[in-house]
């Protein structure tokens, strides 16, 4: 519902009830539910212009908090076009950008100086190291990466040293890491420096200890604005509560539906709390979506409504019921590829701009498959964040095959030498580059030399002759074996694998999981040089963007964006919802990854292209696979009527999945509907004997150790082992294997 214009304050134009009911709520604590597409930046910047027009508050005693610069420059250009010049005296920024101007002030309060250093993370690890090195702690047995990311993990959640417990810290760097951080805050306040987690950590120790300072700004601020209110972590959360005055002029704005970022130290029970730490509370729920369809927020509503931690709001718009959402099924992800390419392809030739389009992956190894293709048949695209072969780890272990297949690759030989870390300094390079320019030859021949002779110090002749060895021993080995092998070989030997493996960062498991997905496409090609020969183009393969280019991007990148059509591929158990998330972290991993399955969804205006696929390369190995829990409980009625269309005549899954969606089991129920008439009448046809009759059952189909079998990808086999509906077989080609019983059939 639309109310009337006010020429007074142009900005409550066009607000609907709710909307204008958060922003002339100016006193007492208030929580927006602002739901996605729901007009929450508007209501934002609507709500701080009307708290300067009114004269509640005083520009510089508002303290507005954004979670990027970019959302913070975005908020002070809109204000600034509502209020004028006044906008700029508005307290606005990132928590750390105002949580370091606060500490500049109050530096001596925690023992710096003002003029304090902020160290990135290179300058973090280089200080920690060089503590651990004092310790006796071997930086090998713990990288100085995981006990990093642990400390900044205490910081986010507010823990000062003297806070961590024996259990918290358990036996990490030999059971010091409680010892080594505060060792690491001590080194810090004597270089006069800080990290990221400590603008706020100080923060917090000088409102504690210091009422007087807590009281001043009580005075100074006395309203808080704050963005995004269900990605705050426990120290941002304890900030924030401290600063907010007895008079609780807090606004917070954010949505339960939305918090997708757990692993990265967001608490969603910070909002879902939010009225029992401030009694009396209001909250407001804006539901009028402005941006998707009907069936689209229909079927974003069924599924996110099976979450248990949440505050409820229903999204509903005044649009048209537009499309209903498109589920496909794939025999694989390459098949996967080629159609929705294809879909895509349609669509520009309907005159659409690419750049309307995405694509949306759970992880980033899903996007490979997809550059193939959209290189392959020349359709422009744009990767947000870095293209898979252009990824640091990729060009690494790229580069080692060139200098495997190609010993005068200066280039390669340049990158790799020394990673990982060799122990071979400026000078040692500096000592092979000379020693090339003299002899004319190239840089790896100029290291063969140079390891006999006495030019370098001994620790550093033998690092640089053990590598020269390895390059040498795996060009012998290359003539002899399968490229893939080979690829396996010179990562695991190198160190390189191990390296990653050894890196407890958070992007370390997806550097590991691209470098499997590298391995797996070079099994498409003969030879390695076919395959790097394929990569030379790829990397030289721009694409002419006249009409956009498909955005292709993880689900967590695509948050805040917004897309006419947009392709979900990989609904599969284990890939999405990811088994990782759920195996570490049970119900709470399940329904943040329900929240992101939500968060795609809404990304869409007018189409929803959803799809999984029956077989999946992941880690190297051909996995079975049955359609996501997501996709069983999207609501029947949001969904064409026959989802199985575009099969090309064939059902993509195996026989126990086909059954369990056709007629009944864990993934639905044909006589309730669950995946909407189309399941129904394919098992219609099953029985009266158009189609092949499927049937689950408890022996796992009849089969016995000892029975042959045929499967699709990888053929001939005997069965070996029998657990439920699993089978463990011995192909002829393949070697062992697990698949679900559903997937092989007897000759």
């Amino acid at each position: 519902m639309q109310t009337a214009p006010s020429t007074a304050h142009p900005w409550l134009d066009g607000l609907n009830d709710p909307q204008r009911e958060a922003v002339q709520t100016l006193s007492g604590p208030l929580l927006v539910l602002s739901g996605a597409g729901t007009g929450k930046t508007r209501v934002l910047t609507s709500r701080l212009a009307e708290l300067v027009a009114t004269g509640e508050a005083k520009p510089w005693n508002i303290l507005a908090v954004t979670f990027t610069n970019k959302a913070a420059r975005e908020m002070k250009m809109r204000v600034s076009g509502m209020v004028g010049p006044m906008a700029e005296q508005v307290w606005l920024g990132t928590f750390h950008a105002l949580a370091a101007r606060m500490l500049r002030r109050h530096a001596d309060l925690v023992g710096l100086r003002s003029d304090f250093t902020i160290l990135d993370m290179d300058d973090q690890n280089r200080v920690l190291k060089q503590l651990m090195v004092a310790d006796d702690i071997d930086p090998k047995r713990w990288p100085v990466r995981l006990l990093g990311g642990v400390i900044q993990r205490w910081k986010d959640r507010g823990l000062t040293p003297d806070k961590v417990g024996v259990a918290e810290a358990g036996d990490l760097a030999n059971g010091r890491l409680r010892q080594l951080y505060e060792a690491y805050q001590a080194r810090l306040l004597a270089l006069n420096a800080v990290d990221f987690g400590d603008l706020l950590l100080h923060m917090l120790t000088v409102f504690r200890a210091h009422p007087d300072v807590l009281a001043e700004y009580h005075g100074r601020i006395t309203h808080i604005m704050v963005d995004e209110y269900q990605d705050t972590n426990v120290a941002q959360y304890l900030w924030l509560r401290l600063l907010t005055g007895p008079d609780r002029n807090l606004c917070c704005v954010g949505d339960d539906d939305q918090s997708i970022y757990g692993w990265r130290g967001a608490e969603v029970g910070n909002i879902l709390k939010f009225d029992s730490d401030f009694p009396g509370a209001k909250i407001v729920r804006l539901e009028e979506n402005y941006r998707s369809t009907g069936h689209i927020l229909a079927a974003a509503s069924g599924i996110i409504a099976r979450n248990e931690s949440r505050l409820g709001k229903t999204l509903f718009t005044a649009a048209d019921e537009g499309e209903k959402l498109r589920v496909n099924g794939y025999w694989d992800g390459a098949d996967e590829a080629r159609s929705v390419s294809s879909e895509i392809e349609s669509l520009q030739a309907a005159g659409v701009n690419l750049s309307k389009v995405a694509v949306l992956v759970r992880a980033g190894f899903q996007t490979r498959e997809f550059e193939e293709r959209f290189i392959a048949i020349g359709l422009p695209y744009k990767v947000l964040g870095t293209r898979f072969y252009e990824r640091a780890e990729i060009r690494d272990a790229i580069a080692y095959l060139r200098l495997v297949t190609q010993p005068s690759d200066d280039l390669a030989f340049e990158r790799i030498v020394n990673v990982p870390k060799r122990g071979l300094g400026t000078a040692s390079l500096q000592a092979v580059h000379v020693q090339a320019r003299a002899s004319g030859k190239p840089l790896m021949a100029a290291a063969i030399d140079l390891v006999t002779t006495d030019e370098l110090r001994p620790a550093a002749r033998n690092a640089l002759g053990g590598f020269c060895k390895d390059i040498g021993r795996w060009r012998e080995a290359a003539a002899g074996m399968h490229h893939t092998d080979l690829a396996k070989m010179v990562l695991d030997e190198s160190g390189y694998t191990g390296m990653w493996q050894a890196d407890r960062s958070p992007e370390a498991e997806g550097r590991l999981e691209n470098l499997t997905e590298l391995v797996n496409a070079m099994q498409d090609f003969d030879t390695l040089q076919g395959f790097l020969e394929h990569i030379s183009l790829v990397m030289d393969g721009d694409t002419d963007s006249e009409q956009g280019e498909v955005m292709l991007m993880t689900l967590h990148s695509a948050k805040g964006l917004e897309f006419d059509t947009i392709f979900l591929p990989g609904w599969e158990e284990g890939v999405f919802p990811s088994q990782r998330t759920i195996d570490e972290n049970g119900a709470v991993g399940l329904e943040e990854e329900r929240r992101l399955a939500y968060v795609g969804i809404t990304r869409a205006r007018k189409q929803v292209h959803l799809s999984f696929a029956g077989s999946r390369r992941i880690h190297g190995q051909w996995q079975s696979s049955i359609p996501s829990r997501f996709v069983q409980e999207l609501p029947p009625e949001t969904v064409i009527e026959d989802i199985a269309q575009g099969l090309g005549g064939g059902i993509p899954f195996g026989r126990a999945s086909q059954a369990r969606l056709a007629g009944g089991g864990e993934f639905g129920d044909a006589r309730r509907g669950g995946y909407g008439p189309g399941w129904r009448r394919m098992a219609a046809r099953q029985e009266a004997g158009s189609e092949p009759s499927f049937t689950a059952q408890g022996n796992a189909g009849g089969f016995a150790s000892g029975d042959r079998v045929f499967h699709q990808k990888f053929g001939m086999g005997n069965v070996v082992h029998v657990d439920g509906d699993k089978l463990e077989i011995a192909f002829d080609r393949a070697g062992h294997k697990k698949v679900v019983a559903g997937f092989v059939s007897k000759p």
